[in-house]
């Protein structure tokens, strides 16, 4: 085979591969948007767009997200306003509209994605039966992060088990679906006005009832912060129940499906504990000389 043919059949494949658009919601990220982008921009196959979506944020979010325009240039970043509504969900459904990749990826704004997950993207949607696609987590602020990683891998995987892969849900920290699946579902999915629910299951519970096909891509992997933990008792708690809100209104009674409620219940204290020691240990300044 010539050489001319090879470079000729890499360019054919490139061309067929599927454009992906990141697309992340913020409501002052200040502090956390400029290691998301970067993470974003650094990729072994480059994103179509990058979309943050400023939700009414009240600190430097926007003007951070400008810089880093002006200083990455040639990456596709793109800044949109979404001034009309304050909330997760219609910020989330504006950046999806305004994609125009053939897959919309999705993660927050506290988000480190691997450098090779819009490649893993790509390959996840490679099989043109998958409508959407997730993949694990590493919490980047907390110890012992490559057993945290597998450890959420075995989770997520055990609860496809525990659904007998009837359901299979998405996690907003990672995630992508195909245009075309988003167009079907868009119209139909919760406002959840009074910020009850969990926005990423209520999404998943919607592809399900149109058979759209959503796949567990263990190497599409993204970093998070384990900030959740900072929360108190009793809005942790109201995090978590925000499963069965959701299973709810969704009229899902499947007792396998409390699950995950049951695993962060259970890893609360634990976590916040090594968190803590964590945060005092790589805040300690470094010795010299024995002192």
């Amino acid at each position: 085979m010539s050489a001319d043919k090879s470079s000729g059949d890499a360019l054919n494949d490139a061309a067929q591969l599927p454009r992906v658009s990141i697309v992340i919601p913020a409501y002052n990220e200040e502090s956390v948007i400029r290691q998301c982008l970067i993470a974003a921009v650094y990729q072994s196959v480059p994103a179509h767009e990058i979309i943050v979506v400023d939700n009414l944020s009240t600190d430097r979010t926007a003007a951070i997200v400008g810089q880093m325009q002006l200083e990455y240039p040639e990456s596709p970043i793109l800044l949109l306003s979404q001034h009309q509504d304050q909330g997760l969900i219609p910020t989330r459904n504006f950046g999806l509209n305004s994609a125009t990749g053939d897959i919309l990826g999705r993660i927050d704004a506290d988000s480190v994605v691997e450098p090779d997950w819009v490649e893993q993207v790509q390959k996840a949607f490679q099989d043109q039966s998958v409508q959407a696609a997730t993949g694990p987590v590493v919490y980047y602020d907390m110890p012992m992060r490559r057993f945290g990683l597998k450890a959420d891998d075995k989770m997520r995987q055990l609860m496809l088990k525990l659904a007998k892969h009837q359901y299979h849900f998405l996690f907003g920290s990672n995630m992508a679906l195909r245009a075309t699946a988003w167009e079907i579902i868009r119209d139909e999915t919760c406002r959840d006005e009074k910020d009850e629910m969990h926005e990423d299951i209520d999404l998943s519970l919607h592809l399900a009832d149109h058979d759209l096909k959503v796949q567990y891509w263990p190497q599409m992997v993204s970093g998070m912060s384990a900030r959740r933990l900072e929360d108190s008792p009793r809005d942790y708690r109201y995090y978590v129940t925000r499963f069965d809100r959701t299973y709810k209104a969704h009229n899902v009674k499947k007792m396998a499906l409390k699950a995950p409620m049951v695993v962060f219940f259970s890893v609360y204290f634990p976590a916040k504990l090594l968190r803590a020691i964590h945060t005092v240990n790589t805040a300690q300044p470094v010795r010299r000389g024995g002192q």
